[in-house]
């Protein structure tokens, strides 16, 4: 039932007809009641709001100890690139995606008919990819190609020393996080390129057996502090010299924008080994553009000399 007020205010504000229920205030009162409350709420929010940003603030000062920490998350498409001259998936002679055993998660060994390890500092490399066209959802299903040189700068298959080696290239299908994880080792810096990691998108895993049907291709930018972490150690010698002579808006590939869509982020250290991250927008509504060759052929952006 209607409450009659006992007295001629309520919150602090005189009634316009005291002898009648709240309710039978009128408009204007029912209104300034409303937007008092309004303001109450918006003084609760921005308080919470104030709190949550000094959280975020001591968080970040501690993410910013390390350009590296945290985790990248895609705010758009992700730039389509070549794959360069040794993607190994059949569009320039090569081809493990037709190969029983390329679905795997530890690409370090060679497998099928070849027989050896890729050595490295460990890395983990987690990729996340996201169906825009979806509305940004995790791409569950699609399957996700990765390949990268060794940590003296060679691709299997391809390069002098490893042409009998097929390691560190592997397939995953995302579950439903939409995410991917391959076990692997930190790739080199060989000269002219900012150190990378290669990718092809695909719409599921039957679809890997053409290179045409991939419906995104595109690369990791790797961090610059812990890529001259890493190469302070033995075996990556040569990448030291390679990295002093390279930048990365300097570079052919992620130069146009300074790789803001493909710098990972990476945890981790030498003795543990690195956990590198990056998100993958992937938008099935737009037309491919990467994917093929590099230009120049050999020791273009997608791979060093032979």
């Amino acid at each position: 039932m209607p409450t009659t007020p006992t007295r001629s205010s309520y919150e602090g504000r005189p009634l316009p007809r005291p002898g009648e229920d709240l309710v039978d205030q009128g408009l204007g009162f029912d209104v300034g009641t409303l937007m008092s409350r309004r303001r109450l709420l918006g003084f609760v929010g921005i308080g919470a709001a104030t709190l949550g940003l000094a959280a975020c603030g001591r968080d970040g000062g501690t993410a910013s100890a390390s350009s590296s920490a945290g985790t990248t998350a895609a705010a758009g498409e992700i730039p389509d690139e070549t794959a360069g001259p040794y993607p190994g998936d059949g569009s320039n002679g090569p081809d493990v995606l037709e190969q029983s055993g390329i679905v795997r998660s530890d690409i370090r060994d060679s497998f099928g008919v070849y027989r050896g390890t890729a050595e490295g500092v460990p890395m983990t490399l987690q990729l996340t990819v996201t169906d825009l066209a979806g509305g940004g959802v995790p791409f569950e299903g699609a399957a996700v190609y990765v390949w990268h040189c060794t940590r003296e700068g060679g691709y299997s298959l391809y390069s002098q020393g490893v042409t009998d080696q097929n390691f560190l290239r592997g397939v995953q299908v995302a579950g439903a996080d939409g995410t991917v994880t391959f076990t692997s080792v930190f790739p080199a810096c060989y000269d002219g390129r900012w150190p990378h990691i290669h990718f092809e998108v695909y719409p599921d895993q039957a679809s890997i057996a053409d290179s045409t049907a991939a419906i995104a291709t595109s690369q990791v930018a790797l961090p610059e502090d812990v890529c001259a972490t890493v190469y302070a150690t033995s075996g990556y010698e040569a990448s030291v010299r390679n990295l002093a002579r390279v930048s990365l808006t300097g570079d052919n590939v992620f130069g146009d924008d300074g790789g803001a869509l493909q710098l990972a982020t990476v945890t981790g250290d030498v003795s543990g080994g690195y956990t590198v991250r990056l998100t993958a927008g992937v938008d099935t509504s737009t037309t491919p553009t990467g994917g093929g060759t590099a230009p120049g052929g050999p020791g273009g952006p997608g791979g060093p000399p032979s």
